[in-house]
């Protein structure tokens, strides 16, 4: 049984965060092939590696004596940890940190059996290998140095975790928005077509067409989108030109109010997903792999103006130097 105090425990979850972080930062930037500050936080600390080490030595204490009993409390416990934080994650932030929907035998994209039988072994090598030596390292530590660390570090770490939730809030809130903004844009493009239907082929025609096309109006992309509003301004404008008609005279003042709220929304979807915000910009480098259910267009937007943005800036740091 492990027998230690509060700070040895929280020391313990901070080196392995640290070690996480070492190895998952260094994978991924071998994989992109550039440097990768990897996670959630902007330090080098990744919490899940530290939270999943943790659950790795509590769940495995009863069973210390038997290798397997061992691998399979290691499999059980870090799977619902890994679970329910990303679960989590998504509900809080709208965005997945991870997802192995394009695995085998995964389960709501938040774990997969792979994945699962890995933390098993990883169960093993932490509890008979690498925590001993681990251990023998922070007992050597002076208690007053070891709480000193400790003290420093939690400080760090929570200034880091305060100011990396601010930032997934932050994006929440873009991603929210700009989703609004093409919400609004959907509206005014049923409407325009609504318009141009009455204006061709009397309000009933119009009636059934608008019906037709709600259904899928949620699955159309943005550059569609646009392109499809500004056909249908067009459409009106040659329509009025060429033909009278009380009926488009009538709604006029509509029909600018709504080229009007289409330039709006534009601007603010443009605006919003311009990711000016530092923090945001350093959490969208260090998650290349995020993903959103939800929001994957402006997810995917905003990832390809940050990296414009992020190129733009290490290029004029180049041409400064």
């Amino acid at each position: 049984m492990y027998s230690y105090s509060v700070v040895q425990w929280l020391f313990f979850f901070y080196l392995y965060c640290f070690m996480g972080w070492c190895v998952e930062s260094t994978y991924v930037s071998v994989r992109k092939r550039h440097l990768t500050n990897r996670g959630f936080l902007r330090g080098p600390f990744l919490p899940i590696y530290g939270s999943g080490a943790m659950m790795m030595l509590v769940a495995s204490m009863p069973f210390r004596n038997s290798i397997v009993l061992t691998y399979i409390s290691g499999c059980i416990g870090a799977t619902i940890l890994e679970y329910v934080t990303g679960v989590a994650m998504e509900k809080l932030f709208k965005v997945r940190y991870w997802d192995y929907s394009q695995k085998k035998f995964n389960f709501q994209g938040h774990i997969c059996l792979g994945t699962t039988l890995s933390w098993g072994g990883l169960t093993i090598l932490m509890t008979e290998f690498l925590h001993v030596p681990v251990e023998q390292f922070v007992f050597s530590i002076p208690n007053t140095v070891l709480n000193l660390l400790t003290l420093l570090l939690t400080v760090w770490i929570a200034a880091d975790f305060s100011l990396s939730v601010k930032a997934a809030v932050d994006l929440r809130e873009v991603l929210i928005k700009m989703k609004q903004a093409k919400e609004e844009l959907l509206h005014i493009q049923k409407r325009l077509e609504s318009i141009m239907e009455a204006a061709n082929h009397g309000v009933e025609n119009c009636r059934e067409a608008l019906a037709e096309g709600v259904n899928n109006v949620r699955s159309v992309r943005m550059e569609d989108l646009i392109s499809g509003i500004e056909g249908r301004l067009e459409s009106i404008k040659q329509t009025a030109q060429l033909k009278s008609s009380a009926y488009l005279e009538s709604v006029k003042e509509e029909v600018f109010e709504l080229k009007t709220k289409y330039a709006i929304n534009i601007a603010l979807r443009r605006h919003w997903g311009g990711v000016k915000d530092f923090f945001q910009r350093r959490l969208l480098r260090g998650n290349p792999s995020m993903t959103s259910e939800g929001f994957q267009e402006e997810l995917d937007e905003i990832k390809q103006k940050a990296s414009e943005k992020n190129h733009k800036e290490k290029n004029d740091r180049e041409e400064n130097l």
